[in-house]
Parts: structure tokens; sequence; C-alpha cells
């Protein structure tokens, strides 16, 4: 689940530390409709990361971040502010259900793991932006080894011969960059790797996880790779000598090292789902690991350890962000101590037929703006009267109401039932230019909508 950690919007970036928190909300607002209190929250927990880092060594020490819990229905914001912080920070970021672990001693995922997947993000962050920094090294080099491919070298002749073999060489080189040599054949001597070598190893503890993780090294390291002839295109061949040379020019130690410091020092988890496991022991049944879960999850949060393949990592100052609908339960059944460690709360309230309205068409990435985007690639200019805006969104209200309140989310499912059959018949329509109007949205809703039955299953 590894998510792009870079930010979407477009032009140039905002350095992180330059933002202020009023201004780090106004960044959340070009995506997330409402909730100013949840985005004011995670904006001050990001502003004090920043202050931290300006802290004397042993001060900053000292200064542990406020976890936030964020409350509210489904579909209203809660995972989406925590992904857009994450991309706006640049940090290593992961979000994990919290369903998915269970007590040491049960067999299932163990809450350490979480940790070991930060630090495999954090550690593929760091090498792609190690690679934008040896591209234009490594191409030059695998340049260089193709044209020696191409045009082999010879020992020390006659000045005249070696002038000449230059020229020719130059020839070669501006015929490779215009690419008039890339139907030609060459053969390289390629690293092969064997099948995949696969080891289950069931246990609900994190020993037996890091065995499994130290074997799948050690055989990919003696069994993973051995030479051999091949030939390819010249435009295939100066791919694969630039992926290697990439890999030459790479230090994974520093790599390693930078991811660590990385998790570390401005690492966020979001822990989804944290409901779930709320609600005291009942001692049999599905339920019988939820507080077990709770107390594994305690020293984690509050700041332990964790052994990972590429060393220990701390969480003292890894960011935490829960989240839940709490329906059944209450934050008041989570046990004390995790209660605790969440000492920001932030309560979403369910989005209004006013906030759908904005949804369709403010954000960046407004549901309107991204079907109008699809169906222009086969040539069909889609747009959206203001009354069909409003319709939509009093539909969508209308359904949440009658039916579960699935937030924002009810909006995708309108959005398909309103345009299935203009997406369906899209490559062959001869009218390429589609007016969506609120007669339209009726005339292809109401009936749904009125029919209870028929809405819970296609709406």
């Amino acid at each position: 689940m590894l998510y792009s950690m870079l930010g979407a919007a477009e032009g140039q970036q905002p350095k992180l530390d330059e933002l202020t928190p009023r201004q780090i909300v106004a960044e959340l607002d070009k995506y997330i409709v409402g909730q100013t209190e949840a985005k004011r929250a995670v904006a001050i927990a990001l502003r004090n990361r920043i202050r931290r880092q300006r802290l004397a060594p042993e001060i900053a020490e000292e200064v542990a971040p406020k976890n936030i819990l964020m409350i509210g229905p489904t579909g209203v914001g809660k995972t989406e502010i925590a992904r857009r912080l994450a991309r706006l920070a640049n940090s290593p970021f992961l979000k994990v259900e919290a369903t998915k672990f269970t007590e040491v001693g049960y067999v299932g995922r163990d809450v350490e793991s979480m940790v070991r997947d930060l630090v495999e993000i954090a550690v593929d962050m760091v090498r792609m932006e190690k690679l934008d920094e040896v591209a234009g090294k490594a191409e030059i080099n695998a340049e260089e080894r193709l044209l020696d491919i191409l045009l082999p070298r010879h020992g020390a002749r006659g000045d005249g011969e070696q002038e000449q073999m230059q020229r020719t060489r130059e020839k070669l080189r501006e015929q490779l960059r215009q690419g008039k040599l890339d139907s030609r054949m060459v053969e390289l001597e390629v690293r092969e790797r064997l099948g995949p070598v696969s080891f289950q190893l069931i246990d609900g503890g994190n020993v037996l996880e890091e065995i499994d993780l130290n074997i799948r090294d050690m055989m990919s390291n003696l069994m993973g790779a051995r030479p051999k002839k091949r030939k390819m295109r010249v435009d295939e061949a100066i791919d694969y000598l630039i992926s290697e040379e990439e890999q030459k020019l790479i230090d994974m130690d520093q790599v390693a090292r930078i991811a660590i410091e990385r998790v570390e020092q401005s690492g966020i988890i979001f822990l989804d789902e944290i409901d779930k496991i709320a609600g005291r022991e009942s001692g049999h049944g599905p339920d019988v690991s939820r507080e077990g879960v709770q107390r594994d999850l305690l020293p984690i949060i509050e700041g332990t350890t964790v052994n990972t393949r590429y060393g220990m990592i701390r969480t003292d100052h890894i960011l935490f962000v829960a989240a839940g609908a709490f329906h059944v339960s209450k934050p008041s059944d989570l046990i004390p101590e995790l209660q605790g460690r969440f000492p920001i709360r932030v309560e979403l309230k369910p989005l209004s037929e006013d906030d759908f309205i904005k949804i369709l068409t403010e954000p960046k990435n407004a549901l309107v703006k991204q079907y109008t985007a699809l169906l222009e690639t086969e040539g069909v200019k889609l747009s959206f009267t203001d009354d069909a805006v409003v319709e939509i969104a009093r539909f969508a209200a209308a359904v949440n109401e009658s039916t579960e309140n699935i937030g924002a989310r009810r909006l995708h499912t309108i959005m398909e039932a309103l345009l299935e059959e203009i997406s369906f018949e899209a490559p062959d329509l001869r009218r390429k230019k589609i007016v969506v109007d609120a007669e339209y949205v009726r005339k292809m809703l109401a009936d749904i909508v009125k029919d209870q039955d028929l809405s819970r299953y296609i709406l």
C-alpha cells in the first residue's frame, strides 16, 4: 500500500518550512470540502514538527507528537485529510486498518509490522529521490557502454586511426540520440533472475516474520542472478543499461540511513477503523483479541524500538492519526491508556447537500472535472449545468438519508448511474457535445431513488 508522496498540486509545490497553519489549511481546502476543525488540528500537528526541528537537540528529544483521533461517519474526509497532509509534508505515510492486527499469540499480523511497512515505504521514497539525482550520470554511463558494444575499443594505435575512431564514435552517439539506431540488434550480458523463491511462515509473532524476511534476502542473494548473453534492440538495451547504472550509483546503505531518520522524525501512520477494536473483552468469539490489540498498540504509540531489516526504529516521534465512525462503540470504550495516547480529538460533521455541491465542482480533483476529462479522451465534450449539479447533490443527500449514510462516496454511485449510458455509447456517438441538465438527471435517477429496494442495490 504504497501511496505516492509527492504533492499533486499544479505548479511548484510550496516548501513545508514556509507554510503556516493557515496556509496548510488552504492547501487542504484545494482537495477537501469543509471539516475545518480537523484541518486545523492536523495543520497544527504538522507545524509543531517544523517547530520541533528548530529546537536544540536536548529539548527536541522531549517534545512528543500530539496524536489525533478523528471521529466521524464514513465518507466525510478522514482518510483524505491524512493522505493529503502526508503528500504536503513529503513524509513517509502508511494507512492501515486496525482490524488487520491480532494480539500476539494469535494467527495474524502483529502491530509492529506497520512500523516495518512504513520503513519499506520510506526506503522506496529515498531510493526514488536518489534515482532522480543520478539519472543524468547513469544515462551518460549507459550511453558509453552501449557505444563500446556498437564500436568496440581496440588497443593503442596511431594517432590518425584513434582520431578516425573517435569521429566514428561521435557520429554513432549522434545517431543513437536521434533514435536512428533503435531497431538495430545488440548482444548484452544481462543478469537473469531466477523464479521467485517463496516462503510462508505462519505465526502471529514478529520473530518468525523477521526470519521470513531474512531467508528471502539470503536466498535472493545466493540464487538471485546469473550472467547470460541476450540479444535485444538498441532502445531496449539503453533502458536496461540505464537501470543497471542507476543501481550501481545508488548507495543503499545511505538510503537506509536516510529512510530510518525520516521515519523516526517525520513518519505518519494512519490507523483507520480503530472503532472496530474498541469494546471490552468478551472472552470468546471473534472479539477475543480486541483489547489485546489495544494493549499491543500502546508501546508503539507511546514510543518503543522496533527491529526491522534496515535496523532499529524508534517510534517516539512518529505521528499517529486514528480514525473511526464510532457508530456502535464510543471513544470511551477504548482502554483508558490508549485514550490517553490521543490527546487531540476532532469530530467531523456529516456532509450536507451544500457540501455535495462544493465537492462536485470546487476541489482540484472534483468528480465533475474527473468525468469530463475521462470522456474528453473519447472526443466527447461533456458539460454540467448548475441546476444539474444541484439536482445530483439533492439526490445524493436523499439516498443517504433514506438508506445508509456513506457520505461523499454516494456521489460516486450517483455519477456512475447517471453517466452509464453516455460512458457506454461515448466511442460511437456522432454528436460529441453533451450537456447534462437537471431534466436529464431527473430522467436517469428519479425512478431509482423512488424505489427504495432498487436504490439500496444500485445507489
